[in-house]
């Protein structure tokens, strides 16, 4: 197995009320509501939404064997 990097990304602040997009985003990520954690590849792509939705989300980096 290869190791490769792993985000763990929590949302920690409401959807409601903002723009579409960001909601769009969250979803992309696989949240689904407050406090909701989830493991996501490190990839631009990835990067792209947490930073357009970090003002609610949590981001921890570690390396994590891929499955």
């Amino acid at each position: 197995m290869s190791t490769s990097a792993v985000l763990r990304v929590k949302l920690i602040r409401s959807t409601i009320g903002r723009l579409a997009s960001h909601k769009a985003c969250v979803r992309g990520l696989g949240l689904r509501r407050i406090n909701h954690e989830v493991e996501v590849m490190d990839t631009p792509e990835n990067r792209g939404m947490i930073n357009k939705v970090s003002y609610l989300l949590e981001v921890q980096e570690s390396t994590h064997a891929a499955q």
